[in-house]
């Protein structure tokens, strides 16, 4: 056990899949995972491991922004011996170029947040995807005749805030859309020497206010959960 996931040693695949709510893992687990097992509930954030078509994988939540994906990706890492995690989520978009339900493979993800700077001395305000995941998640969306955007994404800290326009950072590095774990991950991945990819619905348009509704989440997500899963078949 590490200090805030409770399975056992053995009981976390090498793949893990994180999404940040714990609801979500639990969906995914009941309706696309075969016996799958619940290993740790600890603080309410559920950890599974079961069977996707004959590989072991683990899907369990990350929680939302740096600190809480920061300190569940790190113990998965390190003290379970996780070689790769995808992360997936939603995210909003910044521009009207993007429509609800576009799927997105993250390529670089931009912060201005301090994170990867004081937790492991990365001075770099962008950190890209680690490993091959993300060409996996691009081969696989072309089997399985999904579009996917490869695209930069900006990682905030904030959610609410008090000015309105698109931030300078996502101006910068020419990210279309936004959302608060994908740079984290990335940072703990690179410092440890492991895979990370983050995949993204998108489920608001900032300028308009169009979003996905609750009734529709559910559904619009599951080209998302698919890719994940099928990607990590080859992971």
């Amino acid at each position: 056990m590490s200090v805030h996931i409770s399975a056992n040693k053995g009981e976390i695949a090498k793949v893990v899949l994180q999404p940040g709510d714990p609801l979500r893992a639990k969906y995914i687990a009941e309706n696309y995972l075969e016996n799958a097992k619940l290993v740790s509930q600890t603080r309410g954030i559920f950890y599974y491991t079961g069977l996707y078509k004959g590989k072991e994988i683990t899907v369990g939540a990350s929680g939302m922004g740096f600190p809480s994906i920061g300190i569940y990706s790190f113990e998965l890492y390190t003290e379970y011996e996780v070689d790769t995690i995808i992360r997936i989520g939603t995210c909003g978009a910044y521009t009207t170029d993007l429509k609800v339900f576009d799927l997105l493979n993250v390529e670089n993800a931009a912060s201005e947040s301090t994170y990867a700077k004081f937790a492991w001395g990365i001075e770099e305000e962008m950190i890209s995807h680690q490993g091959n995941t993300f060409e996996i998640i691009n081969q696989t969306s072309e089997e399985l005749f999904l579009t996917t955007k490869a695209t930069n994404i900006h990682s905030s800290d904030i959610f609410y805030r008090k000015d309105p326009a698109v931030p300078d950072i996502a101006k910068k590095y020419s990210c279309p859309a936004v959302e608060m774990e994908a740079f984290g991950l990335f940072a703990n991945a690179k410092h440890l020497g492991k895979n990370a990819a983050t995949i993204l619905t998108v489920s608001d348009i900032i300028p308009t206010h169009e979003n996905i509704s609750a009734d529709q989440r559910e559904k619009a997500l599951q080209p998302m959960i698919e890719l994940a899963l099928e990607s990590a078949l080859r992971a």
